[in-house]
């Protein structure tokens, strides 16, 4: 009798141990990596900043595609970019809207972590800032998100940089 109860005991532990590798095995859900990502920049032909950012991004995986035309500012207003949050040019990626320079890994987040938002921005043009580079030098920046209402909330803080050049 204890045989036999080992037995089962011991097969009751082998379909467990079954059970959970096939848990196990199952792949994990996939969030779409940067290469699968495609981002379309709305900006205006004269801006070379705009021109820089797209590299920035395409370096990271983004496939970008370049729209270029006046009257930037109408479609800052038509996908709901709050005015005070305002760049130079204006991209769509998964449906949600990247105003300005935003890091790269910053629209990746965005995009894998889903929040509800409407888009994420960096207000102005702010030195040290993916396509506004200059030398080692940053200048302080927040990427910020933004709703319906326009309300926005800090998505991320890049202190500033100073330059490590010795004082003549």
């Amino acid at each position: 009798m204890k045989f036999e109860v080992a037995n089962l005991k011991l097969a009751v532990a082998f379909a467990a141990m079954l059970a959970g590798s096939a848990v196990l095995a199952e792949p994990a859900p996939e969030t779409a990596a940067a290469e699968d990502l495609k981002l379309t920049v709305y900006h205006d032909p004269n801006c070379g900043c705009c021109g820089e950012w797209m590299a920035h991004m395409q370096d990271n995986g983004f496939a970008v595609e370049s729209m270029t035309q006046s009257g930037i500012n109408e479609i800052k207003q038509k996908l709901g970019v709050p005015q005070q949050v305002w760049s130079c040019h204006t991209a769509l990626v998964e449906g949600y809207v990247v105003e300005g320079h935003v890091p790269a890994d910053d629209v990746k987040r965005l995009v894998s972590g889903k929040p509800d938002v409407v888009g994420i921005a960096v207000p102005g043009m702010p030195l040290g800032s993916p396509g506004m580079e200059y030398g080692e030098q940053r200048m302080a920046f927040d990427v910020v998100s933004f709703d319906e209402a326009g309300e926005t909330a800090v998505f991320n803080h890049y202190p500033a940089i100073e330059s490590q050049e010795p004082a003549e």
